[in-house]
């Protein structure tokens, strides 16, 4: 565990205790909380406050690891109706015990892990319950629309800083950024998670009038759970079957095992620093693994050559990336993927292939992947040179190339990735020179008038 994780664990855990014990003090449990269970006087809220608790544990039971390493449970709905009617304290107790899960229990989750993750969801639920207190304490039960105005409010701050705390913890566990971390699995969850916060309203206005009602809600809650197990198999299983083919790909020639791999990897680091979107980070795991499966069609005699290609063995292989795209088109969740796979060898000054792209006509995340593709065979063995070049060496080559057949901005968001760390770095060795377009061509032909000079 590094430090700064450490430091995270011990503050997040510090703040949620002391706020507890200062909500505990502050804010007396409210008497809704026991209308379920009048008939134990003047311990039914104390009644109701561990009725809330064990349906919190039932919705908090199996959580779902989203792709990026957040958890995510249904937990939230019996939380905000325990709130609701119960106040900040309520709501900070059965977050704190409801959300026990049987790998604690059955030691499968080292103790600060435990700590940490009941301290992300108390901490949520104290402030939440505090802004319901504070915007309308009197509108919190009702039919009044004003009740499910501030239920609303308070699932909004529950679900924003329950999000940041878990990601921040999934960032610092697996060393992805929280940007990434954040948006890649709020994304998946945010929709239903929102959903929840009018059920537990729904199930704190149904415990008012007849307790066991509430237990109705807990089909929603496991079909919401079902919705996440759903969306993180079918994601994982696109990806597994994904990097299956690439494998087959890969193994065509022995000489390009995992590259497709390696270049995923070097490409979503270049993405990050670059600070590309959640979904074009997507785009290039998954352009990365496939932006070779055109090389299914270029014959064994060509692809595993080890002397320079003629003319005619080099046309056949430069047509990989159109058949690539020409085999993954019809598969429509792969749109944002097709033009990294026909364009990642396009060059920046535009002699590239297929289409003779220029500057910045070509797709960013293809020229992303291009300086990735490029790296990575420069830096392992091939049939025509089978002595590798040094991290070093392949630097020096995409620096030397840069503005010619690399986008510059590129090269530059590539140093600063942890492939060259400690490599020492060329520097930009002539200011990247200007691509003209063809728009800038005409312009520079056309006379005063706008209009073309004579032939």
């Amino acid at each position: 565990m590094t430090r700064n994780l450490k430091l995270y664990i011990a503050g997040v855990v510090v703040v949620s205790a002391l706020a507890l014990v200062a909500t505990t003090f502050v804010f007396p449990i409210d008497e809704p909380l026991g209308a379920g269970f009048s008939s134990f006087g003047s311990i039914a809220p104390i009644v109701g406050l561990g009725f809330w608790c064990l349906l919190t544990v039932a919705a908090s039971a199996l959580a779902v690891r989203m792709p990026r390493g957040t958890m995510v449970a249904v937990s939230i709905a019996p939380i905000m109706a325990a709130t609701l009617l119960g106040g900040p304290t309520a709501g900070a107790w059965v977050a704190l015990i409801g959300v026990t899960e049987m790998r604690e229990l059955r030691g499968r989750i080292p103790w600060y892990g435990t700590l940490a993750n009941h301290a992300g969801i108390v901490l949520p639920a104290i402030v939440a319950g505090v802004v319901i207190h504070t915007v309308d304490p009197q509108a919190r039960i009702g039919s009044q629309l004003a009740a499910f105005g501030v239920a609303m409010v308070g699932g909004a701050v529950y679900f924003v800083l329950n999000s940041v705390l878990a990601a921040t913890l999934a960032s610092l566990r697996t060393g992805q950024p929280l940007r990434t971390v954040l948006l890649g699995d709020a994304r998946g969850s945010a929709a239903n998670l929102f959903g929840l916060t009018p059920v537990g309203w729904l199930m704190a206005q149904m415990y008012t009038v007849v307790w066991w009602s509430s237990l109705i809600f807990a089909v929603p809650l496991y079909t919401t759970r079902r919705s996440y197990q759903n969306y993180t198999e079918m994601r994982e299983m696109f990806t597994q079957t994904i990097t299956a083919l690439a494998g087959a790909v890969d193994k065509r020639d022995p000489y390009t095992s995992k590259h497709s791999w390696r270049v995923k990897e070097i490409a979503g680091d270049i993405g990050r620093v670059m600070r590309v979107g959640e979904a074009d980070l997507e785009a290039l795991e998954w352009g990365g693994l496939l932006h070779d499966v055109g090389k299914i069609g270029v014959p064994d005699n060509v692809l595993l050559k080890q002397e320079r290609l003629n003319k005619e063995e080099r046309m056949r292989m430069n047509l990989h990336p159109v058949l690539g795209a020409e085999i993954i088109a019809p598969v429509t969740r792969l749109s944002r993927e097709l033009p990294i796979i026909r364009n990642h060898h396009e060059w920046y000054n535009g002699s590239g292939y297929p289409d003779r792209l220029i500057g910045d006509e070509i797709p960013l995340l293809a020229r992303i992947l291009h300086v990735a593709d490029a790296f990575e065979a420069m830096t392992a063995a091939r049939p025509y040179r089978m002595t590798p070049l040094t991290s070093e060496q392949a630097l020096g080559e995409l620096r030397k190339f840069a503005g010619i057949q690399f986008d510059p901005r590129v090269v530059d968001a590539f140093v600063r990735t942890h492939w060259v760390e400690g490599v020492p770095d060329p520097g930009r060795l002539t200011p990247p020179r200007q691509i003209p377009l063809i728009a800038q061509h005409a312009s520079q032909m056309s006379g005063p008038s706008g209009a073309l000079p004579p032939s």
